[in-house]
Order: C-alpha cells, then sequence, then structure tokens
C-alpha cells in the first residue's frame, strides 16, 4: 500500500503518464513533443545578420497558427577536471615556453570563472496536443479506453504537421532542430526534477499554461 501511494504522489508530480517514441504522454489526455535547437552565438554575428534573424523569428511567431512553450535550461559547468587536465599537460610538455603558455591560460581560465558563472545554456520548442483536437465527445470516449501507444499514435499524426512547420521555420533562421527521441527525453525530465542547480526559463506564445511546472 505504501509502494502505491508513493507512486501515484510521483506521477501526480510530474504529470508524467508515460514516454511513448518521440511523444510525452501527460495526465488529462494531453501530450507533446519537444524539439531541441542548436544555440547560435548572436553577439558575434554583425549587425544585418542580428536584423535578418529577428525578422526572422518574428516571422516564426506570426506564421503560429497553434500554441508553442519555449524552454531554456542553463545549468552550472564545473570545469574543475579541465583545469586539472591542464595542470598535467603543463607538466608534461617538453618544451618550457609551450607548457608556461599552458600555464598563463589555465591561469586565464580559472581568473574567468572566478568573476562568471559558466553556463551551458539549451533551448527547446514544446508542442502540445489535447485529446480535445480530436472532437470533444469522440475524443473524450476513445481516450478513456486508449492504451498509451494508442493515445500517442493519434497524438503523433496531429502532432506531425506542427513539429514540421517549426523545423521549417527554425532552418529559414539558420537553426538546426531535432525532435528529441525517448531516451533523450528520460534524460531530459530527469536533469529537470533531479537537479537543483539548473534554472528554466519557460516562455508561451498562445496562452497556455506551461506544461513543465515544478
Amino acid at each position: 500500500m505504501k509502494k502505491a501511494a508513493r507512486r501515484a504522489s510521483t506521477q501526480s508530480f510530474t504529470e508524467i503518464t508515460s514516454i511513448v517514441e518521440n511523444v510525452v504522454i501527460f495526465t488529462r489526455g494531453n501530450a507533446c513533443q519537444i524539439i531541441e535547437i542548436t544555440a547560435t552565438n548572436f553577439s558575434l554575428q554583425s549587425e544585418p545578420e542580428q536584423m535578418a534573424k529577428i525578422a526572422a523569428y518574428a516571422s516564426l511567431l506570426n506564421s503560429l497558427s497553434f500554441p508553442i512553450q519555449i524552454l531554456i535550461r542553463s545549468k552550472s559547468v564545473n570545469i574543475g577536471s579541465y583545469l586539472d587536465s591542464l595542470n598535467e599537460e603543463a607538466q608534461k610538455a617538453a618544451n618550457k615556453t609551450f607548457s608556461n603558455h599552458i600555464t598563463r591560460y589555465r591561469q586565464f581560465v580559472s581568473e574567468l570563472i572566478r568573476q562568471n558563472s559558466v553556463l551551458d545554456k539549451k533551448f527547446y520548442i514544446v508542442i502540445s496536443f489535447s485529446y480535445l483536437e480530436g472532437g470533444a465527445v469522440g475524443a473524450a470516449t476513445s481516450l478513456a479506453h486508449a492504451k498509451p501507444e494508442e493515445f500517442a499514435a493519434q497524438a503523433k499524426i496531429a502532432l506531425r504537421p506542427k513539429s514540421e512547420s517549426i523545423l521549417s521555420e527554425l532552418s529559414r533562421i539558420g537553426l538546426k532542430g531535432k525532435i528529441l527521441g525517448p531516451e533523450e527525453l528520460i534524460n531530459l525530465f530527469h536533469d529537470i526534477y533531479n537537479d537543483g542547480n539548473a534554472n528554466s526559463g519557460k516562455t508561451t506564445q498562445g496562452g497556455r499554461r506551461p506544461i513543465f511546472s515544478k
């Protein structure tokens, strides 16, 4: 009895019932796909390139006929092992001048991270699906009897044109995106719910509450 209560509590906390292929299934007949986006160094681009990217991003938002959520994951990076490897390389270097260069570089990096936190940022677009998209009456009846695989198949059909539209618009901005698979989704949610050092920034488009809530 205690185990059953603990399992129910965890499901209530995460709202995730299962992950089937690249579809995340939530309680109350909701599902989503998550697209991971490669980052770009905006500040290093020229002003015309920056303006072009802003215009393309505005075009992406204006082209949407469905809600999306933008998730930004910022995580502190521990580079202690990298500094240790630099020490080893400096000690092994046969050339004293080269060894001094490595030592000075290590001092520079050490000072840099002392003054500024090193963050690893990852960006995602979440595309949602609700059983109501199939019609309230018939969808509610089918949802009550559907297995996770059957519901995921239904969600995947509805999510496909949405994800293809987003991926196409991202390519116009010069960004690459990929739909996360089952192992990547499991790792992402495990990281979200078990790492207290990471911060998640959530932006919504379309007025729905964020899927990810802690």
